[in-house]
């Protein structure tokens, strides 16, 4: 039975490990560091070599979540937590392409049967380097790479269909044309699967479903699909069109049509994930300890895609685990996520049966593994990182701002950022002035913050100076700012929406400007973890009869991110986009001599 999408935006805690192992004795070994060996009944003592004998080792290397990131990723969002044998933790620098080419290319060494696949948002939400090209740089790595699938993922709608077609066919793009004299973009080597996502009109998918990896007789089919609730956190026009199907059926669907096509082996590349007990990338998610284990959407699904899939490549939720989840027979699957930007790559080993055409379930193997970047860097990815560098360095290098320490934004770890503050009183400032919309408060929905403002220099510009690329980082959407009208009943019911509706197991604390304050009890469940009578504009509390103006991005103005109340905002007026009101207020706010200060992110109280 396919699981319903309520009930698999539930998360269920599930301990895997010595509970799941013993009532599966001998039946399955998963997660085990590279190079270990693994043996159950299902082996018949076979001997397994690079394709002699009845079996094939078939290499799959994975990741996901790229997100553009051509160059390291700055602040903590460029670093691996790491697990040490004593327990504790140590942070790794990782992460950027010419370091990822050469561990992939590595990696590969002395596997003749080896697959490269992704779980999707290779594109989208990218720093300037890749996305003031429309992503054209990332598809171009990716295709040096030797990337041979992918799913698509939610950001690879923030363009919409069309977009998205020419990423995977080719073309200049429409309006701004080609970026090299001579050139044409190709568009991506790899096929981008979309099994879930139809046409409106035609009811038929919009990208390719499936793919077969064939390799001397060896046959292992890929299925692609993004989570269902894609049009909830991509823009309306970025959807339009567009219907959302469930993942469990449809992968189940396209399953029974590569068996009926004789292809037995099967991989599904799902944008949908989990949130494992621990942060560290090598953590061993399969431990039976108390609260240990993983939970988050991809239990469900695990739990309910069909048998006859041999392993879950997933993302979207950028966290690192290699985990067993039981299938719907009760046998362990390998489930996987390489976090994001590049950081980890997944190596899993597929034992695959020549006699039978599957997979030996009692054989995989799977391990996470870092990006470091004290390795060499490879040379056709520097090259490429340069030329486009070139192309974008009159707008990436001017300076927008001064900052006195790193401001973090998306690594800060907590639910209130500084760099959340920093933002929304930008766009409060921004849109105050009666003529620009009459602003009381601002509210950003806490994914939209891509990274962190680091205070050492990326590039030649210095320590402390905020260029237009760092800036554009941040905030690479552009969405157009809005300011309406919205009861202090529906500002409430806001609040209360970030812990309670979609996002009661996933809470998405929204980001708030200055003067506006409240209480957050974690002790409580729901709703009611927004404290009655906390919740103050410039110390008066809110008065639910009241009408507020409110400024907020356009996703969330239209309902995104599980925010259906402020769709119900009047009087809309809209202003100039995000990413001009930020730079706005760094360049206003701040000089060489007078950098900002990181604000305290003191607004929002959190009772634990």
């Amino acid at each position: 039975m396919s699981a319903t999408p309520h009930r698999r935006r539930k998360l269920r805690r599930s301990v895997t490990g010595a509970a799941v192992l013993a009532a599966t004795a001998g039946v399955f070994v998963a997660a085990l560091p590279a190079g270990a060996t693994a043996t159950g009944p299902e082996d018949g003592g076979s001997a397994t070599t690079w394709g002699h004998g009845p079996t094939v080792e078939v290499q799959l290397l994975s990741f996901n979540d790229l997100h553009g990131n051509l160059q390291p990723p700055q602040g903590s969002s460029g670093n691996v937590t790491e697990r040490q044998p004593d327990g504790t933790t140590t942070s790794i620098p990782a992460g950027g392409v010419e370091y990822l080419a050469t561990a992939l290319r590595t990696a590969r060494q002395g596997h003749p049967y080896t697959i490269t696949a992704a779980g999707g948002d290779m594109i989208g939400a990218s720093p300037l380097l890749s996305g003031l090209f429309h992503d054209e740089p990332t598809v171009e790595a990716l295709n040096k790479l030797g990337l041979d699938v992918s799913s698509v993922g939610n950001h690879e709608f923030d363009e919409g269909a069309a977009e998205l077609a020419r990423i995977q066919n080719g073309g200049c793009h429409p309006k701004e044309g080609c970026y090299e004299e001579g050139k044409t973009f190709p568009g991506a080597d790899f096929p981008y699967l979309a099994a879930n996502v139809t046409d409106e009109k035609t009811g038929k998918p919009i990208l390719k479903p499936y793919t077969v990896w064939e390799r001397k007789g060896v046959k292992i089919g890929f299925i692609g699909v993004t989570l269902e609730g894609t049009p909830d956190i991509v823009t309306a026009e970025g959807v339009k069109g567009l219907k959302f199907h469930d993942e469990v059926e449809t992968i189940n669907k396209y399953t029974k049509e590569l068996n009926r096509q004789g292809v037995r082996s099967v991989v599904a590349l799902i944008h949908e994930g989990g949130m494992p007990a621990s942060t560290a990338y090598n953590y061993d998610c399969d431990s039976a300890g108390p609260g240990d284990g993983i939970s988050g959407p991809v239990v469900d699904i695990a739990r309910n895609v069909s048998p006859q899939v041999d392993a879950l490549i997933t993302g979207h939720t950028h966290q690192a685990y290699a985990c067993s989840i039981p299938d719907p027979s009760g046998r362990p699957r390998t489930v996987t996520s390489a976090a994001s930007f590049g950081r980890l790559y997944t190596d899993t080993t597929l034992t695959y049966d020549r006699r039978t055409g599957d997979i030996v379930r009692t054989r995989v193997k799977s391990a996470n593994h870092v990006v470091h970047r004290n390795q060499p860097k490879a040379a056709d990815m520097t090259a490429l990182i340069d030329r486009w560098n070139e192309l974008a360095a009159p707008i990436a290098n001017r300076p927008v701002g001064y900052i006195s320490a790193d401001i973090p934004g998306r690594g800060a770890g907590t639910y209130e950022s500084p760099l959340g503050d920093l933002i929304t009183d930008a766009q409060l400032e921004a849109l105050a002035p009666a003529d620009k919309g009459g602003a009381q408060l601002a509210l950003m929905n806490p994914g939209g913050i891509r990274s962190d403002l680091a205070h050492k220099a990326q590039g030649q510009e210095g320590d402390g100076v905020v260029t237009y690329g760092e800036a554009f980082t941040v905030q690479p959407f552009t969405n157009m700012m809005t300011v309406v009208d919205l009861t202090g009943e529906q500002l409430l019911t806001a609040l209360r929406q970030q812990v309670s509706g979609a996002n009661a197991d996933q809470p998405k604390i929204l980001q708030v400007s200055r003067g506006f304050t409240y209480t957050l009890d974690l002790t409580k469940a729901g709703a009611d973890r927004i404290v009655t009578g906390s919740v103050r504009l410039n110390g008066e509390p809110i008065d639910p009869v009241k009408t507020y103006r409110v400024a907020m991005n356009e996703f969330l103005s239209g309902g995104g991110d599980g925010f259906p109340v402020l769709k119900e905002g009047r009087n809309k007026l809209v202003g100039p986009s995000d990413l001009d009101v930020f730079n706005a207020y760094l360049s206003a706010h701040s000089t060489a001599q007078s950098p900002l200060d990181p604000p305290k992110a003191d607004r929002i109280t959190i009772v634990k």
